[in-house]
């Protein structure tokens, strides 16, 4: 009853922070989006990650935690196949707008001199045909899921349980060999983009950290560029997302391994899923002083 009772409210915990730290992540940079004249295109990203982290969070969260209080059948079939397509499709979402974020923001505080510098986009707008590409591949790679869920409420006597309010019909094996290898591609591509650009990030703030040294040696004050500045929030909530999201494969794999199911594993799997578009906006707001920044405008 204490680990039932610790499963409400840590679900419910995540999705209340995490709902309002995006939604106060999104406004913030929205409001900024709106006053400024030029439209950075980094905003534009930042409000497509919290925008994705509140489906993934509502589409994952609420559904469990709803659950988790004792409503088990609240979802009907439809309701069942909606819910898990979005959050299949936010989750890819998630890991595609974290990879451009990455490659955007280590562009950006690329030298002058940089082939790099080239590829950096001119406007906001620029932006737009990479997410409207995340949106169609995400939806048509997961489009196999409105016929594999199904309700609780149906019979599912053969059916392999996969939470406790939606139940997954184990797919065809045609089906497996072309969803599968999506998957793993889209997962290899984008998290190998990351980490390529997340190193060249680590390399550049090093040698600016090698910078400041020797100008605070020679008594010259020296202020960290706001670029800069950006691109270590960018780099910690990369971390973060790498950590949680090897973390969940990790457990995954363990569930898969497992002959016994255990409870508290699928648990803490589950929970996993959600801590990083839980606690992505608070890296931002903590660093970056949103908050703060967005009362004062007003």
């Amino acid at each position: 009853m204490v680990l039932k009772f610790i499963e409400k409210m840590v679900f419910l915990f995540m999705i209340l922070v995490g709902t309002l730290g995006n939604m106060s992540v999104s406004v913030n940079y929205m409001f900024i989006w709106g006053r400024s004249t030029g439209k950075k295109p980094i905003h534009l990203i930042l409000i497509h990650l919290a925008f994705t982290n509140i489906i993934l969070l509502l589409a994952k969260g609420l559904p469990k935690t709803i659950a988790a209080f004792g409503l088990r059948n609240f979802l009907d079939d439809t309701g069942c196949k909606i819910i898990v397509y979005l959050e299949r499709v936010a989750r890819g979402l998630s890991i595609c707008t974290s990879s451009l974020l990455a490659m955007v923001q280590a562009i950006i505080i690329s030298p002058r001199g940089s082939g790099w510098r080239r590829l950096r986009p001119k406007s906001a707008w620029h932006i737009l045909p990479f997410l409207s590409f995340f949106w169609t591949f995400n939806s048509l790679i997961s489009i196999h899921l409105i016929h594999s869920i199904t309700s609780t409420g149906l019979n599912t006597s053969h059916l392999k349980n996969s939470d406790n309010y939606c139940y997954f019909i184990l797919p065809s094996q045609k089906t497996k060999w072309i969803v599968l290898p999506l998957l793993v591609m889209r997962d290899a591509v984008f998290q190998g983009a990351m980490g390529g650009a997340s190193g060249y990030m680590v390399f550049l703030l090093h040698k600016h950290h090698q910078h400041v040294l020797y100008l605070q040696n020679s008594k010259l004050l020296y202020r960290t560029p706001p670029e800069l500045r950006a691109a270590q929030s960018v780099l910690l909530l990369m971390l973060c997302f790498v950590f949680f999201y090897w973390t969940d494969c990790t457990f995954s794999l363990i569930l898969s391994l497992s002959l016994v199911e255990n409870s508290l594993i699928v648990n803490i799997q589950e929970c996993l899923t959600l801590v990083y578009a839980s606690f992505s906006p608070l890296v931002l707001i903590h660093r970056d002083g949103l908050l703060a920044g967005y009362w004062t405008a007003q």
